[in-house]
């Protein structure tokens, strides 16, 4: 019994081995690499026989227009997919020069995804085309990457290690003089509080009022005026001053003496 038990575990092992493996082969099966082969190729020679001015009037047209060129053309490429593969040729024979001189392709195969790869030569610098399509063998990008010596690539390093670090101290210098300005501060503050303090004190100084102005009368001489009205008394009566004395001089409210 446990024989058979152990015989049918193995039978049901291979069933579904051999199923995965038919599976895997028919998902592989579907990536036709001749005719991915003819897509690239296709894309290859247009764009290079294409101007900068050309590649323009494909990025101006509509998402409409575009998709109808490219069903016209047979090519397996969405409007979007299409322009964003032009800046990538754009970006790379800015990078590379003219490509010329293709390689041998090479299919790379993943779960959902296919990556067709070809070397070239370039006008400054070699390197690699990549196309990426989809599991219905529809093209979605281009990539071109460009082949790097150890001595550009470590300059290219340093560049941006001196960048990053230029950028950190700029930015600590920035922070650095934002907090010496905190100072500042408690300076500003109290000019602004103590402005408000001091129109309190005009305004209220403006609403008190002005004290009246104190008449000073000045003090007359009354020796003067004694000797003054001795003599006339003394010629009136025909004696003189010696007699009489002058005590008190009373003035009335009509300044006229009777």
């Amino acid at each position: 019994m446990k024989k058979k038990f152990s015989l049918l575990g193995l039978v049901l092992i291979l069933v579904l081995s051999l199923v995965g493996c038919g599976s895997k082969a028919s998902e592989e099966a579907e990536y036709d690499q001749a005719t991915m082969e003819q897509y690239a190729d296709t894309i290859i020679t247009s764009f290079s026989n294409m101007s900068e001015e050309n590649l323009d009037q494909f990025a101006d047209m509509s998402d409409l227009e575009l998709n109808l060129t490219l069903m016209q053309s047979g090519l397996p490429i969405e409007a979007d997919d299409f322009k964003s593969m032009i800046d990538a040729w754009k970006a790379g024979i800015d990078e590379c020069g003219t490509i010329s001189d293709l390689g041998d392709y090479e299919l790379t195969v993943k779960s959902s995804s296919a990556t067709l790869t070809v070397p070239f030569k370039g006008e400054t610098r070699d390197g690699d085309l990549e196309f990426t399509f989809d599991e219905k063998m529809n093209m979605d990008s281009i990539t071109v990457n460009g082949h790097y010596g150890m001595a550009e690539i470590l300059k290219k390093a340093g560049l941006n290690t001196v960048l990053g670090m230029g950028t950190v101290f700029v930015v600590l210098i920035f922070i650095s003089f934002i907090i010496s300005l905190f100072k500042f501060i408690p300076a500003i503050q109290n000019k602004f509080s103590k402005k408000p303090q001091a129109e309190t004190k005009k305004e209220t100084s403006a609403a008190a009022p002005a004290p009246a102005p104190v008449e000073v009368v000045p003090a007359t001489d009354d020796s003067e005026l004694i000797a003054v009205i001795s003599a006339a008394i003394a010629a009136s009566e025909g004696t003189s001053t010696d007699g009489f004395v002058v005590r008190s001089i009373k003035r009335r409210k009509s300044n006229k003496w009777s």
